[in-house]
């Protein structure tokens, strides 16, 4: 499938999602959203890529927000529905994906950007980068799940205060509140961000997708997260993964994992 606002660079285990909009600073809008679905949903079945890294193109933005002409007539029915098909279709998506995905943030997070960023299994950021979710600015609130991805990684006080006052914050203050794990210079983002990925490529991809569904379980309403951790840790036993990792570490070798799920 061909792409007109993306661009995926495969790199040995690791895919880099490069949303290409630079004329608007890397703005969502639906094809947007629709694309890195597709995207996505491709590379979830292509069993030699193991980390996805999602960054923006340009020096300016990861992304700096939605494309407000998209949405400035919707009435209540159309913007509710604009939420729940952005959601299903990528910030809850990319939230359960059974691969990890790491944010490389270059730039302005604003609203939607911030989000999806969110949405990623954890974040990097360059030391230029503004993080915000200005909604309120526009008469809105946060409509990809940033009122609730939010308060789960800094608290419910500072995400209170961050969406009321639609501040901007620096990367070092985001790094403060664990919004984002690391800062560092813009041009050695990329490079920083694939030698974490390739860290973890490393590893298990079947232990790696199971640890993903454990985490995620804490946080979803109704879910016990420590039984679902027993279920996912029983499920280990029987796999490939777990049988090459402890012949390995028997052996006093590195073991060789063959990227299965």
């Amino acid at each position: 499938m061909e792409f007109e606002n993306i661009l995926i660079e495969k790199e040995n285990s690791l895919a880099i999602i490069t949303i290409n909009r630079p004329t608007k600073l890397n703005a969502l809008n639906k094809a947007t959203i629709e694309e890195l679905h597709q995207a996505l949903k491709q590379i979830e079945k292509d069993r030699e890529t193991r980390v996805i890294i999602i960054t923006g193109s340009g020096d300016k933005a990861f992304v700096a927000g939605a494309d407000i002409k998209e949405f400035s007539s919707f009435n209540t029915s159309e913007g509710s529905q604009l939420a729940a098909k952005g959601q299903e279709l990528l910030f809850d998506y990319i939230q359960n994906y059974n691969k990890p995905i790491i944010a490389a943030v270059n730039g302005f997070a604003l609203g939607g950007g911030l989000e999806l960023a969110m949405a990623s299994h954890f974040r990097i950021a360059s030391t230029n980068a503004k993080m915000g979710l200005p909604e309120v600015t526009l008469g809105l609130i946060p409509g990809y799940g940033g009122t609730q991805r939010l308060p789960q990684l800094i608290g419910k006080g500072r995400a209170m205060e961050l969406i009321m006052t639609a501040e901007m914050i620096t990367a070092d203050k985001a790094l403060t509140y664990g919004l984002v794990n690391h800062v560092v210079e813009q041009d050695e983002l990329l490079a920083f961000t694939k030698n974490i990925a390739n860290r973890i490529a490393f590893n298990s991809a079947s232990a790696i997708s199971r640890a993903i569904k454990s985490i995620n379980a804490n946080f979803k309403e109704g879910i016990n997260g420590y039984h679902e951790e027993i279920k996912n840790f029983g499920e280990c036993f029987e796999t490939e993964d777990f049988t090459e990792g402890t012949t390995a570490f028997l052996e006093k070798r590195k073991p060789n994992f063959k990227g299965s799920n």
